[in-house]
């Protein structure tokens, strides 16, 4: 979402901050987020502990949704 620059300087937020958005009869509330910012993880630390025996393990339990029928009208 775009916001102007002196709109940006009214909430006291800059490019980037995270808003709360609410719909309130009808009109459209922002407001910056007090929340905790989510952590960024890289991606060794994503796979830190993974091993090939976990790899193996993780594929031979998934194996039924890649062998499966396509459900609806999803394309592939």
């Amino acid at each position: 979402m775009t916001i102007p620059v002196d709109t940006l300087r009214r909430l006291h937020a800059e490019v980037g901050t995270v808003l709360e958005l609410e719909v309130v009869e009808g009109a459209l509330i922002a407001r910056p987020s007090h929340s905790e910012p989510r952590p960024r993880y890289t991606l060794a630390e994503l796979l830190q502990g993974v091993t090939p025996d976990t790899m193996q393990a993780l594929t031979e339990e998934t194996q039924w949704f890649r062998d499966g029928e396509s459900v609806g009208r999803a394309l592939f």
